[in-house]
């Protein structure tokens, strides 16, 4: 389909590409002596500046929400170095915000540590602009990391708004977020390869657990759970149509609360949210420019991680 002049353009490969997961290494490019086998991230928000201005925080699968303003991220990749105590954590799952903004979507997110101090990375889209940025500055607690055979743990990282984060959430929601504010805590432990390997996230965390405590052991899912989980699919309302017409595209099989793009012939144009039900809507004009044949909607979330695509015909009009 051809693109509106001076329309904000995203390829979808290119896009992807942009919120996939990133390759951990140590400074200088050389490889982390340990990789990252398991482990889990948990966030706490409670008493930051995102509760004074009204915004709130939830998470998308396989993330997990607890109580008190924390959340629990697998860790699923990275690498570390548990002499000094430097890492590079791929976290799964992704951190909603909501507000009267609306949604943003955090995902990506990606703990980088060096040399006693890190950062807390994320790609988010914005419109139909999509974005890798440091989120916060993360600054190590009263502790050292702890080193054990299996795994290494850090407890009690401060998390705090870089001036790019600052201003992301300050154009998201209005209001007025500035360099340094607090995101709250972060205790992460990892498993380094060994037979001791690093614990599962909680699916039901422990409201009575304070920040270092460990996590209870995660509630076994069902062996069937990823068979009668529902791939995402796509469907437009009209199979063929002429230019300058409107159409409108479905989606069902996202999480509830995902942050679903759509592009059409790779232009991202719109972006929505799923249901409670994991289905989305979005209707979309065919420019009267669109040249005769088939063309491609397609549907993601901001992480890439799930989408479909689905197809319609631009007819010549009737004479």
């Amino acid at each position: 389909m051809t693109r509106r002049p001076g329309a904000a353009v995203l390829a979808g490969g290119a896009l992807l590409t942009l919120l996939g997961p990133g390759v951990a290494a140590a400074q200088g490019g050389e490889a982390f002596p340990r990789e990252v086998s398991g482990g889990y991230a948990s966030w706490s928000t409670a008493g930051t500046e995102l509760a004074d201005r009204g915004v709130s925080v939830d998470v998308t699968a396989p993330a997990t929400r607890g109580a008190a303003d924390r959340a629990w991220f697998p860790a699923t990749g990275g690498g570390t170095d548990p002499e000094s105590g430097d890492a590079d954590v791929e976290l799964a799952g992704s951190a909603r915000l909501s507000g009267a903004a609306g949604p943003l979507t955090l995902g990506a997110l990606r703990l980088e540590l060096r040399e006693g101090t890190g950062t807390l990375r994320a790609r988010t889209a914005v419109g139909t602009e999509a974005r890798e940025l440091p989120l916060a500055d993360v600054t190590p607690g009263a502790g050292a990391p702890t080193v054990r055979t299996g795994g290494v743990t850090w407890t009690g990282l401060k998390a705090a708004l870089t001036d790019e984060g600052a201003r992301l959430l300050s154009e998201w929601s209005g209001s007025r977020f500035t360099e340094g504010d607090s995101l709250g805590l972060l205790d992460v432990t990892v498993g380094t390869g060994s037979a001791d390997a690093a614990p599962a996230p909680p699916t039901q965390p422990d409201a009575t657990s304070g920040p270092s405590a460990p996590p209870p052991a995660p509630v076994p899912a069902p062996e069937n759970q990823q068979a009668v989980r529902a791939e995402p699919a796509a469907s437009v309302a009209h199979p063929a149509l002429t230019a300058g017409a409107e159409q409108t595209v479905t989606g069902t099989g996202f999480e509830p609360g995902d942050l679903v793009l759509v592009a059409v012939d790779d232009d991202t144009r719109h972006q929505t949210v799923a249901d409670e039900e994991g289905r989305i809507s979005q209707t979309f004009p065919v420019y009267a420019t669109a040249d005769q044949g088939a063309h491609t909607v397609e549907l993601s979330t901001v992480t890439g991680e799930r989408g479909a695509v689905t197809r319609f015909e631009v007819q010549p009009a009737a004479e």
